[in-house]
């Protein structure tokens, strides 16, 4: 068993980290909030909260347009954003790192596009049994729009991706694989490197969606050799409605347009637009000027935390956090992979998850209740959906210990 004090003699100061974000102190039914949805979205440290503030009381004005000081500043500042967040995955060039709404919008925009360039009909894509809906949605669309197929690799009990299964599946009608880097519901990491070298054997190009992994592992992104990967901003502790595509350029270069208009075009007549070099042929319109640079922001403070910190730590939590709720007669963890992010997917007999996240709720513990978006994931385990908690590297042994005293309780009141 991992001891308390074994996981308190961590690398870095939690309860300093914890002073970083104001909404941890706040109270909830009077109790201490307890967050632990933050597979849904992070809370966000004073530095990007500053770093809002600062732009609208200093930098506010649109890009790429004005001749004036404070365009140029608030350029100078997004692309600047552009640069710290291709460091932060090692893309081999900046105009490799789209801005987008969110993960959502950064599988759209590749379906879309590298659909229109790239799928005919009788194509096939590959995605797995553990995608959420924004991975599997846009797939259906442009297979139904081309005539093409949608592969399914399957999954164990544990939740892991069978490999052999999937490997299987790879042939030269295969023209995409998209899969998930790390499971919204289940935690599971998938083999990554793996998917991508066995695809790339086929000169298939690979998806990630590493919305879930982005920030709780350290990814390189040419190590990987990964074709695309798309993530989100708000889960990792920056704005909401910013997003990121990374794409080779050696793609992006071949991909028409996703929208027109704005800073998309080079030049226009009546006659024939010409489109705008990378990045800006997939920026259409002015874009969530404020939230690109505060995500730079975000990516400074991870950077200064360590993610190979963050991830040791949360191992951590989710090695206790796992041990502790097994103890609970009824519980079973949905989700038991080997390789795991830092979340704890449960059920617990005869009680629905959405009862269950209630009585939480009323003890100031915030769990996420549901299908989580992955209605073919919980058809196959047979369920309606989970109580999911999902730690960040602000959560303690000792909230964890509540969560457990919580869901005791939810279970006397309940059966």
């Amino acid at each position: 068993m991992l001891a308390q004090d074994t996981i308190l003699k961590s690398t870095f100061d939690v309860a300093k980290i914890r002073q970083d974000f104001p909404i941890l102190s706040t109270k909830v039914f009077g109790k201490p909030l307890i967050y632990f949805d933050n597979a849904a979205s992070s809370q966000k440290p004073w530095k990007v909260i500053k770093a809002i503030e600062d732009y609208y009381t200093s930098l506010n004005s649109n890009v790429h347009r004005g001749v004036h000081y404070l365009s140029q500043k608030a350029t100078d500042a997004f692309e600047e954003s552009r640069k710290k967040i291709a460091a932060f995955i090692n893309a081999a060039h900046d105009h490799e790192v789209i801005f987008t709404r969110g993960t959502t919008e950064s599988i759209n925009l590749v379906a879309s596009s590298f659909g229109k360039a790239f799928i005919q009909q009788g194509d096939e894509i590959i995605i797995s049994a553990m995608e959420h809906h924004s991975n599997i949605v846009p797939w259906q669309m442009l297979c139904e729009e081309k005539g093409a197929s949608l592969k399914v690799a399957p999954i164990n009990e544990k939740g892991e991706l069978l490999m052999a299964e999937f490997k299987a599946l790879l042939n030269d009608k295969v023209k995409l694989v998209a899969i998930t880097y790390c499971s919204n519901s289940l935690g599971t990491v998938n083999p990554a490197k793996e998917i991508i070298s066995c695809a790339h054997n086929r000169n298939i190009p690979v998806l990630l969606d590493a919305a879930q992994a982005i920030q709780h592992l350290p990814i390189d992104v040419q190590e990987l050799d990964v074709d695309f990967m798309a993530f989100s901003g708000h889960k990792m502790y920056g704005p909401t409605g910013i997003g990121v595509l990374y794409g080779k350029e050696k793609w992006l270069d071949k991909m028409p347009p996703y929208q027109g208009g704005g800073e998309m075009i080079k030049t226009v007549t009546f006659e024939k637009t010409i489109y705008n070099d990378l990045p800006f042929k997939f920026e259409a319109g002015t874009p969530n000027i404020e939230a690109s640079i505060c995500l730079g922001a975000a990516v400074d403070y991870i950077n200064e935390i360590g993610l190979q910190n963050i991830h040791e730590y949360e191992q951590q939590l989710l090695q206790y956090a796992t041990e502790q709720l097994l103890n609970i007669e009824g519980l079973k963890i949905v989700g038991m992979a080997n390789n795991k992010a830092s979340l704890v997917s449960f059920t617990i007999d005869k009680l629905h998850p959405y009862d269950v996240g209630v009585i939480l709720d009323k003890q100031g513990i915030a769990v996420r209740t549901g299908h989580h978006c992955t209605q073919p994931l919980m058809d196959f385990y047979c369920i309606p959906g989970t109580a999911r908690a999902s730690f960040a590297f602000y959560n303690t042994t000792e909230e964890i210990d509540a969560l457990v005293v919580g869901v005791k309780k939810a279970i006397e009141m309940l059966s």
